[in-house]
């Protein structure tokens, strides 16, 4: 699954990040109400984990608002309050469920995961772009079948590729994969392209100014 993460607490989003990928999950944080929300709006997540107290924006109101837009990513509201009330006001802005803190990793994938179940969610896990394959369960590249060693940042790199339809900015690879907060060289985009062009074929990858990336059929 593709998780988004709102939580405000850098200690917890860390803890949280690095449970959830252990448990298999791919997950993208944001640190207050606005991003969430944004993202949220702009991603393609299985379902999302929301905290209550954030800044800028409370999660009742992120909740409100995805709602209002007619967004039915699944929502798990997790939070150090606890009462009926609170679980009451948030099922009615439209949360799926409610978790108290603490709670494992483990339990929370199994409560996620239930969530996309009955959403009725379909998941696309297989990326095909003409001879070239994408198996997310698997975290597996094949070209004609065959294996394609990649490093981890190129299957970061080239799974945001095969997700987006059209070309892929810059910008956009920089956020999915490196992060909204990453302050390095954007440059380093170039070297991943490189290495990924020499492993499925540079024809397969194809650059244009002012667009960026996209996967070509071949």
């Amino acid at each position: 699954m593709r998780l988004l993460v709102i939580e405000d607490d850098p200690d917890i989003g860390d803890v949280l990040r690095r449970g959830l990928a252990a448990e298999g999950c791919r997950v993208d944080l944001a640190d207050n109400g606005p991003d969430g929300l944004w993202r949220a709006s702009e991603g393609e997540h299985d379902a999302i984990v929301l905290d209550l107290l954030l800044p800028g924006m409370n999660g009742y109101e992120v909740c409100r608002r995805l709602r209002a837009d007619g967004i039915t990513t699944p929502v798990l509201v997790l939070t150090a309050k606890d009462g009926e009330l609170d679980q009451i006001d948030l099922l009615e802005l439209g949360a799926d469920a409610f978790l108290t803190k603490p709670v494992t990793s483990s339990l929370l994938v199994a409560h996620l995961r239930a969530l996309v179940r009955r959403g009725g969610v379909i998941v696309e896990r297989i990326h095909t772009v003409g001879a070239l394959s994408y198996d997310e369960d698997r975290q597996r590249c094949t070209l004609d079948g065959a294996p394609i060693r990649l490093t981890g940042r190129e299957h970061d790199v080239i799974l945001e590729l095969f997700r987006t339809t059209g070309y892929c900015g810059r910008e956009q690879l920089l956020r999915a994969v490196w992060g909204f907060d990453f302050d390095g060289d954007p440059g380093i985009i170039d070297v991943y392209i490189r290495r990924l062009r020499a492993k499925i074929g540079a024809d397969r990858l194809e650059n244009r100014r002012g667009l960026g990336y996209r996967l070509v059929a071949m």
